[in-house]
């Protein structure tokens, strides 16, 4: 492989693994700055997820114009010297609001997976890039599996350990791209900074007048939101539908990434040579309808993990779908392009819990009109129906 794609697959990973990494101590983390209870703790865990996220929207379309204009290594490098920069701040900060300061300038710099699929756009012939956003996915629930598990070990020699470590690895990450990345913004495709594209609205508003991209990004946006389901409720739903601990949780979260990777990094090419990139969409979406319906009707724990490998199929959609939109994107707004897409599952991550935590509460609480703690993926179904029919309206614009 060569070294410039092997340090992009490794920026995923550990754009990835650093969320993983941090997670299982923020809540005494949290509590040891702060005080208080746990409940208190998961209010401030959500304010700082929240904070990043906002940020993250905000700035993504301001990033992916950057790498358009400067080029992708600059910003990639900057971006991940600021991130390492950002884990020490975490790592000795003494009080709420330097965390709080630390995850809003993560979130504006957290450029790393934009940058890195622009940068793979680049570097990819037309009829590679479904397949290598693929490679990044794998890479992404690689990072995904070890980060949570890596954090967890780390976390018995303190709180401040598992930052201390995201912290080493993004450094090392920055120098060793800064030895084997080369820049891929010649000239041809440079395009000059505008302030006016470098915020969501204005550069929604710019690529929204290609027609595919309209489309295909609210299908984007759409699946980002039912996907998000897992994250929102899954830890709260096993317990409540299969009495699951914290160690069945994370054996089913592992099974998940493991089977995702093998799905974007090994099955996607044969999955798009028989399909197509259209056809590979449908069946994933396909794909995601069946699983959220299988699991919202399951009762045993048991037949959820072995339903485990048809919610990894779906996985062949994303890399599918960002490789129609790259092709349909010119030269000059791959960077942009990726950035919106941040930004719109930035917005995700925000509505979705919202979404997904009220109706399980709805549906499980004591004023329930039914008990069903499955609503959540029902809803995630309906809006991933809703995601396959306007894709499905979409595809006349690619014959």
């Amino acid at each position: 492989m060569r070294l410039p794609i092997l340090f992009i697959l490794v920026t995923v990973a550990i754009d990835s693994m650093g969320i993983g990494l941090i997670m299982p101590v923020m809540p005494d983390l949290i509590q040891e700055v702060q005080g208080g209870t746990l409940g208190s703790a998961a209010l401030w865990g959500g304010l700082l997820a929240s904070g990043f996220a906002v940020m993250q929207f905000l700035c993504g379309p301001l990033i992916g114009s950057l790498s358009d204009s400067v080029g992708r290594r600059p910003v990639l490098l900057v971006s991940l010297a600021a991130m390492a920069v950002d884990y020490v701040v975490m790592a000795v900060a003494g009080s709420i609001w330097l965390l709080l300061a630390g995850r809003i300038f993560g979130g504006i710099t957290s450029s790393t997976y934009a940058t890195a699929g622009a940068y793979m756009a680049d570097i990819s012939k037309p009829e590679e890039k479904a397949a290598n956003f693929g490679l990044i996915g794998a890479a992404f629930g690689v990072g995904f599996i070890l980060g949570p598990i890596i954090g967890g070990l780390l976390g018995a020699y303190g709180t401040r350990a598992p930052f201390i470590a995201a912290a080493i690895l993004a450094g090392l990450n920055t120098v060793f791209g800064a030895l084997v990345m080369r820049e891929t913004v010649t000239d041809r495709i440079r395009r000059p900074f505008s302030w006016s594209r470098a915020n969501p609205l204005g550069a929604f508003r710019h690529l929204a007048a290609l027609p595919e991209i309209r489309t295909l990004m609210l299908v984007y946006f759409l699946f980002s939101i039912a996907f998000h389901v897992y994250p929102s409720v899954w830890a709260f739903y096993t317990e409540e539908r299969y009495g699951w601990g914290p160690g069945t949780v994370g054996l089913s979260l592992t099974l998940y990434g493991l089977l995702a990777a093998i799905v974007q990094g090994v099955l996607i090419r044969p999955i798009l040579g028989y399909f197509g990139e259209w056809k590979a969409v449908v069946f994933g979406l396909m794909f995601d309808i069946s699983s959220f319906v299988a699991i919202a009707l399951v009762t045993n724990g048991t037949v959820a993990l072995i339903l485990t490998p048809l919610s990894a199929l779906g996985g062949a959609a994303m890399p599918a779908m960002q490789g129609i939109m790259s092709r349909a994107t010119p030269d000059d707004a791959q960077g942009e392009l990726q950035g919106i897409m941040a930004s719109a599952a930035a917005l995700a991550m925000i509505a979705s819990p919202l979404i997904m935590t009220t109706s399980f509460a709805a549906f499980t609480g004591p004023g329930a009109p039914v008990h069903f703690p499955g609503m959540p993926f029902v809803l995630s179904a309906i809006i991933v129906v809703a995601a396959l029919l306007t894709f499905l309206r979409a595809r006349p614009l690619a014959t």
